[in-house]
């Protein structure tokens, strides 16, 4: 790990410093940090910002990254686009939200992200930028930045998502599945700051999960660890059929697809008369009608809630034996369902697994929520940027 990205971390992460307290925190010779300081002025990633506090003696100078440092954090899910223009130091400069369909395929997609970032520029939100990172509902190749085989991306199989990127925008750009990305921005700047060893779960359309060891995710060897939506809970062969194409996963049981699923059965066979009053009502249900008449009391709903919350728990409780780690953070759009999903998974994973492991175990939501994503990619980006060889830990 170069002093050059030790440096720019530190001052992404905590603002302006002097070169003493750099030279503190780096433990190297104050010499050579002075002359690799020198270069990144000279360079224009860090300029001076004024004299230091006192410490006794000649004062020392500040140095803070280069204001004009940009980076373009982009989230992609199954049906929506997020950007976020951050500065150097990851705080939010510009952000856009809008609609999409990601079975549009990968030139219609992200055609439109490269149209909102032009609009974004034309707004004078950035002239250049420095790295663009993005994160993808499905598995990626993260040495290659390509999808391979997701299931819900049809027609984005091997597309060339980093390169095409990177030539479009003339910057370097990094790809990774979006729960990676979400575990990351958690970490970063969310509920799990000062965690080590972070299982971070998203529950959204479909379940995946971002593993962290010593502050690092853990990718495997080609990129797809912690795609536990296809975890088999149900042996049986006539149950639904996932979207991988096998039967008895997790996501073909729960997620926002199969709890719609289950809600409009439900509704349709009048086991749930609230459901069925708001099927008549919009002819569609989905995971919000669910919470909803579950905090209204709907017993359907509730169990529907418990039932998910159970089967993701003990696919949690079997990762619990096998990482020991230090917190669960769930995230995703199903995070909406509240306290009675996150009671039953904890039930679950404290009820199945060892004393040793859950001790000292919390589960708990994301604080970030929707922002995990760009927040993870933002870092990513700046990783990249800041010239970390192999940006946080591709394994």
């Amino acid at each position: 790990m170069s002093i050059q990205y030790r440096v720019l971390s530190l001052l992404r992460d905590n603002g302006p410093l002097s070169r003493a307290q750099l030279a503190d925190r780096l433990e190297v010779p104050r010499p050579r940090l002075l002359g690799e300081l020198d270069r990144m002025v000279a360079a224009g990633r860090v300029v001076e910002a004024g004299p230091a506090a006192s410490r006794g003696g000649r004062r020392s100078t500040l140095v803070q990254l280069d204001p004009g440092v940009r980076f373009a954090a982009v989230d992609l899910g199954a049906s929506s686009v997020d950007i976020e223009i951050t500065d150097g130091a990851l705080a939010p400069v510009a952000s856009c939200s809008e609609p999409a369909d990601i079975r549009s395929g990968p030139v219609a997609v992200l055609g439109r992200v490269s149209e909102l970032l032009r609009e974004m520029a034309g707004q004078g939100h950035y002239t250049r930028l420095d790295a663009i990172g993005i994160g993808l509902p499905g598995p990626v190749s993260f040495r290659e930045g390509v999808p391979v085989s997701p299931p819900i991306m049809v027609g984005w199989n091997r597309f060339p998502v980093r390169d095409t990127l990177a030539r479009e925008h003339g910057c370097p750009v990094v790809v990774d599945n979006d729960v990676n990305v979400m575990s990351l921005g958690e970490q970063h700047s969310g509920v799990a700051k000062t965690v080590d060893h972070l299982l971070f779960v998203k529950i959204g359309s479909g379940i995946g999960s971002g593993m962290q060891h010593h502050g690092r995710i853990y990718r495997g060897a080609e990129g797809c660890a912690g795609d536990i939506g296809h975890v088999q809970v149900e042996a049986e062969s006539d149950g639904p059929v996932c979207s991988c194409g096998n039967t008895g996963c997790l996501e073909a049981y729960f997620g926002g697809v199969a709890l719609a699923r289950d809600a409009t059965a439900a509704a349709v066979s009048g086991q749930s008369p609230a459901l069925a009053e708001r099927l008549a009502g919009r002819g569609v249900l989905t995971a919000l009608d669910v919470a909803e008449c579950a905090d209204g009391g709907d017993n359907t709903s509730v169990n529907l809630v418990r039932a998910g919350g159970h089967r993701v728990g003990q696919v949690l409780a079997t990762l619990v034996s096998f990482m020991n780690p230090s917190m669960i953070v769930i995230g995703g759009g199903l995070t909406g369902l509240g306290y009675p999903l996150l009671a039953e998974i904890r039930s679950v994973v404290y009820k199945r697994s060892l004393p040793l492991a859950t001790g000292n175990l919390p589960i708990v939501m994301s604080e970030l929520g929707p922002r995990a994503g760009v927040v993870g990619a933002a870092l990513l980006a700046s990783e990249l940027a800041y010239g970390e060889e192999s940006p946080t830990g591709a394994a």
